[in-house]
């Protein structure tokens, strides 16, 4: 195997060139959690890996429960499957509260303000109840929590109590967020031993994934290297590996098939899991490429993906009827490689249910 081969058993892996799977909550299931502190580009990486995958649909799917939207693995949202989440929460909680005890500190959020804050924000939601954040910030402030209405204080306490397993997303209020109680929404689940959960949590990282490393696994679950060792260690017979550049490469040993004709272009979020499931990105842009999306900063929203390789930048902008989608490839672009953009460009305004107008940059 060499660094090139890696791009397009990805894609079958992650069920961008393989066959879809059936349902939204199978895909988040096949990827364990999906990256979505921007929802909407959450929701396009569902569709890419569904046969017909539509965001007002999905949109509708998240109001019902069958996907929850929380913090966990790193401190940032993810969809996760209502199954998934306790043992999830279990496992990596810990973590992520370690990475923000920085910010409690310097926020005085010791643990008497925030198992105050969790009890309040507990009776706030009993029976049924969902709330926005800032509704949950005004009951904070009600029971006398300084400065907890709004800011990175409630944001902080907010967030504790997802780690902390009380609450979850709520069905959206038009559309806004909802928080509600994680035992109102979500069905009991028994406790899994520490190991019986790293080794869970390894194995489908490296078989909806792979081919990936240990670093790979620790930067896209937020735990140790450490704990990554001891995960493979656990389910290495499970999985081939290869060696390139020094790097040992972990997947599963027989990947989803490739489709027939898959699709050579992809209009990815910037947070697909196919770039941000990774620590070291070379296998799909090269330095040069990676250098000029992050000049782009918080502009880049959406890439453009080719052959497996990261080419360019897309930003998309809706109108009330149609939706401009602005193309930006860095290289220079065949007849054929255009046809497949523009493929890729149709699948993306069939999500959206928007007829796209075209811009290349």
């Amino acid at each position: 195997m060499k660094l090139s081969d890696i791009p397009h058993l990805r894609l079958r892996c992650q069920h961008l060139s393989s066959a879809p799977l059936p349902d939204p909550a199978e895909v988040v299931r096949w990827l364990t959690a999906v990256q979505a502190q921007d929802y909407y580009g959450a929701l396009s990486a569902l569709s890419l890996r569904l046969e017909n995958g539509v965001e007002a649909e999905l949109d509708a799917m998240f109001n019902t429960g069958a996907l929850l939207r929380t913090h966990v693995l790193r401190p940032t949202w993810h969809f996760v499957t209502p199954e998934d989440i306790r043992w999830l929460l279990q496992l990596t909680a810990p973590r992520v509260h370690a990475m923000n005890a920085g910010m409690y500190r310097q926020l005085e959020l010791d643990d008497a303000t925030r198992q105050h804050a969790l009890s309040v924000m507990a009776r706030a939601l009993e029976s049924g109840r969902y709330l926005t954040r800032p509704e949950l910030g005004q009951a904070l402030h009600q029971a006398g929590i300084p400065r907890a209405e709004s800011g990175q204080r409630l944001t902080y306490l907010v967030m504790c109590a997802e780690l902390d397993g009380l609450l979850c997303s709520g069905p959206r209020r038009g559309k806004q967020f909802t928080y509600a109680l994680l035992d109102e929404w979500v069905p009991p689940a028994p406790e899994r031993v520490r190991d019986e959960a790293l080794a869970e949590l390894t194995r489908r990282y490296f078989w909806s994934h792979g081919p990936a490393t240990v670093y790979d696994f620790a930067n896209w679950s937020g735990l140790t290297v450490t704990d990554g060792r001891t995960g493979l260690s656990l389910v290495q017979n499970e999985l081939d590996h290869a060696e390139i550049d020094g790097q040992t490469y972990w997947f599963v040993p027989d990947p989803p098939p490739e489709i027939d004709q898959p699709p050579r272009a992809f209009i990815l979020s910037v947070f697909d899991e196919y770039t941000i499931g990774y620590k070291d990105r070379r296998a799909v842009a090269t330095a040069e490429v990676s250098a000029r999306l992050g000049n782009l900063g918080n502009a880049l929203t959406y890439l453009l993906v080719l052959d497996g390789q990261v080419i360019g930048s897309c930003r998309r902008t809706l109108q009330k009827e149609t939706v401009t989608i602005e193309l930006n490839s860095f290289l220079p672009l065949t007849p054929d490689d255009q046809q497949a953009i523009m493929t890729a460009v149709q699948r993306f305004s069939l999500f959206l249910e928007q007829e796209a107008v075209i811009v290349w940059r």
